[in-house]
């Protein structure tokens, strides 16, 4: 399908919608999309797949096309080192700044973060603070809470 268009996922922790231009991912949102009229469309069955597998507990590596309309190159670094994070697992917003590079820079990655357009697939949601809290999360930290909470006993559940 070629342009802008949106579809949408029911999820264990509420509705995703999801933003494709062509046949790249470019956002994942709790919220409908607002501001530029996008119309309905059908979200690949690779990415629907990998989704229900996700949310059924499976260690899913997501291998969906994205590409980033917006972001600074530093943030596109970011986002896309999130990758590297295997499935059940975190990492420190300081492990993520030496990985890229630049580890005097938690409080960019951190931001960094705040404005990754594809979380789940871009798993922000595995990064915490180094003394083991949550930290924060841009749809909530009710929904990061519940994203650990689903990965950690899947992965338990898997060994």
């Amino acid at each position: 399908m070629k342009g802008i268009y949106y579809d949408t996922f029911k999820s264990p922790i509420g509705m995703l919608y999801m933003v494709f231009s062509g046949g790249y991912l470019t956002a994942v949102s709790f919220k409908k999309p607002a501001g530029i009229q996008y119309r309905a469309g059908s979200a690949p069955d690779g990415l629907i797949r990998q989704l229900r597998e996700y949310f059924g507990g499976s260690g899913v590596v997501f291998n969906q096309k994205i590409r980033f309309l917006r972001g600074t190159d530093f943030e596109k670094r970011v986002w896309t080192t999130l990758r590297e994070i295997p499935y059940g697992e975190t990492r420190t917003y300081k492990w993520l700044a030496e990985r890229i590079g630049m580890p005097k820079a938690t409080r960019a990655v951190g931001r960094a973060l705040s404005k990754n357009p594809i979380p789940i697939i871009l798993p922000c949601h595995r990064v915490i603070e180094s003394d083991g809290s949550i930290g924060g999360y841009s749809s909530g930290v009710d929904i990061k809470r519940r994203l650990l909470e689903l990965e950690y006993y899947s992965k338990k559940a898997m060994v």
